[in-house]
């Protein structure tokens, strides 16, 4: 049975949750990626809106804050014509204590339909997952270090719509890769996809020594990293889950990794610039590539508006 695989299917393979893209067939996907290309054009129209999931109700359940996804599935959610509430769970039921289990069940109660969850802790949205009724989806929107899974499918999709095939790319992801959900979630995607080199960039202090099993080329030297790239894909430095000193500074980091039109001169001449943000110019990424002609990071966050709608809307549409 899928099922009992992949907490994520029902007993028909189809999504019900998205916690992870780790384990999702390439068809599940392709479909996800397919179903966004449908609602781009609403951000078009005059009214900005389909009856998808009208009378549903979805709770941002934000334990950690993020303005950018909270923003973008909020959208996303009114977009199809769901009601949206958004909760700050941080400062209320869990700082009196209440338990994460006992929340989820207390808002069930207010006939949720879907809970988009950002915790701090991996594995907090399978928990929910789990103890949730079964009419209830759960999207993962960014759970420790996890998973960022719809990170992951805005960042495929912003890829597709550049270079239309993945099976003939070179994918850099270049920085503090030990910290970053994003990372393990494009590295799921577009191992699926089947592109045929992935290459993860960074220091040794911040290079998990695992990825080489996830099929990746690991590189600690900027210049061989992005050498011939067709996509190289920045990621900042996350100072706030750091423990200890990882780097001598952020100017060396900068120095070193950070990308520049020097470097990215390096990557083939068509190359795409992509960045989950926030961005830290001057650390990560330098400003006359943030904004140059080959850096897609503003139309990532209006694709991002349309994947979302399609997840939503895929899963709303399953029975578990």
């Amino acid at each position: 049975m899928l099922y009992k695989r992949n907490p994520q299917l029902n007993q028909h393979g189809e999504l019900i949750h998205l916690l992870s893209i780790e384990g999702l067939p390439r068809a599940v996907l392709h479909h996800i990626l397919d179903t966004a290309e449908t609602f781009l054009s609403v951000n078009d129209r005059e009214v900005k809106k389909v009856p998808l999931l009208r009378g549903k109700s979805v709770f941002n359940l934000f334990f950690e804050n993020s303005t950018r996804t909270r923003t973008t599935f909020e959208i996303a959610a009114k977009r199809l014509s769901a009601d949206v509430i958004n909760l700050d769970i941080a400062r209320s039921s869990t700082a009196k204590g209440e338990s994460l289990l006992d929340t989820i069940a207390n808002l069930s109660a207010m006939h949720a339909d879907m809970f988009v969850v950002r915790h701090s802790e991996s594995g907090a949205p399978y928990l929910i997952a789990q103890h949730c009724a079964p009419h209830v989806h759960v999207v993962n929107a960014g759970d420790g270090r996890h998973a960022h899974p719809t990170q992951g499918l805005l960042d495929m999709y912003t890829i597709r719509h550049y270079k239309r095939d993945f099976t003939n790319l070179t994918v850099a992801i270049v920085g503090d890769i030990v910290h970053s959900r994003v990372a393990r979630s494009d590295i799921h995607a577009l191992t699926t996809l089947g592109v045929p080199e992935v290459r993860v960039v960074g220091p040794k202090t911040l290079v998990p020594g695992d990825l080489k099993e996830m099929g990746v080329r690991v590189c600690h030297d900027m210049k061989e990293g992005i050498r011939d790239a067709d996509v190289v894909i920045m990621l900042r430095l996350q100072n706030e889950r750091m423990s200890g000193a990882l780097l001598p500074s952020a100017g060396e980091f900068f120095k070193n990794f950070g990308l520049t039109p020097e470097k990215l001169a390096l990557a083939k001449p068509d190359a795409i610039v992509m960045h989950p943000g926030p961005i830290n110019r001057g650390v990560e990424i330098d400003s006359a590539v943030a904004d140059g002609k080959q850096s897609v990071i503003l139309p990532q966050v209006t694709f991002g508006i349309a994947v979302r709608m399609a997840v939503m809307s895929i899963i709303a549409g399953n029975e578990a």
